[in-house]
């Protein structure tokens, strides 16, 4: 009767222990590792939107993965390319990869993102949920106006005209050619112009603004008037960005971000440039 009894709580701790490893086994299958791959791919494209460097985007990704129990991802990423790969613990893998368009900087927006990926591996919500929380955080998204826009331009380049050197009157000169900048970046952004195309024309416009208005006589010194709004182009945020990324390590992504810094300066030099070549002819 005893070994009876013994055999019996042996069957039973055997079916309990079946039972676990049946209901882990299922609930493994159950778990959707592409809608996984589909959060992570998100937030690493939308990171990269913003102008975030390339180590940020990476760890970002990798916190993400590992949240909801992935310990074999990779993610790489350069300026224009995301790709994430993981496998998971029946052996099949899974690979995404994301074409990053051309973007600029964004810091509310990275702000945001941030805060999200940190409160979701602390804990992490259901991936339906994560999903449609990363969606409203793009439509809560405040874009300023375009007069806003404008007010910041005659502001950024009426104060960096008095730094250098310039008058009052110069300051208010350098207000309205970065007024003149921000309309024709606007423009050549409707026009799905490429960055270089838009800062070259940006440059010319300014100045042949601050040609004009020095003809005109409202302003006094022609190259405090042209420096302080050019420098509302001038791509610093994209430059220390490529020597943090260089810093890093990243040495694809910061030589990739340094050659794009320099072809911007490189434009703003040659709008600049032929349009002061013309002034003898105005």
């Amino acid at each position: 009767m005893r070994y009876v009894t013994q055999s019996l709580l042996l069957c039973r701790q055997i079916a309990a222990s079946c039972g676990a490893a049946e209901r882990q086994v299922s609930s493994t299958l159950n778990f959707d590792y592409d809608q996984l791959l589909d959060l992570a791919a998100e937030l690493g494209f939308r990171l990269m939107e913003t102008g975030a460097e390339i180590y940020r985007v990476e760890e970002s990704v990798q916190y993400i993965l590992q949240a909801y129990g992935v310990t074999t991802g990779e993610v790489f990423a350069i300026p224009n390319c995301l790709i994430i790969s993981f496998t998971d613990t029946t052996g099949h893998a899974h690979t995404r990869i994301r074409r990053i368009p051309a973007h600029g900087t964004d810091i509310s927006l990275l702000e945001s993102l941030n805060e999200y990926c940190r409160e979701t591996v602390q804990d992490p919500p259901p991936l339906a949920a994560a999903l449609d929380r990363l969606d409203q955080i793009q439509k809560r998204h405040f874009v300023y106006p375009l007069p806003v826009m404008l007010l910041a331009d005659f502001a950024g380049g009426g104060a960096y005209s008095m730094f250098f050197g310039g008058s009052l009157r110069d300051a208010l000169c350098g207000g309205l050619c970065g007024v003149a900048i921000g309309l024709c970046l606007w423009l050549m952004g409707g026009l799905r112009a490429n960055s270089f195309v838009r800062t070259l024309a940006g440059g010319a416009v300014s100045a042949l603004c601050a040609l004009l208005l020095v003809q005109s006589g409202l302003g006094e010194n022609l190259d405090f008037i042209i420096i302080g709004a050019l420098m509302i182009l001038v791509p610093g945020i994209a430059f220390t960005n490529a020597m943090r990324d260089i810093m890093s390590g990243d040495l694809t992504s910061g030589v990739n971000k340094t050659v794009e810094a320099l072809l911007i300066a490189t434009a703003i030099a040659l709008g600049t440039g032929f349009v002061l070549t013309l002034a003898p002819a105005l």
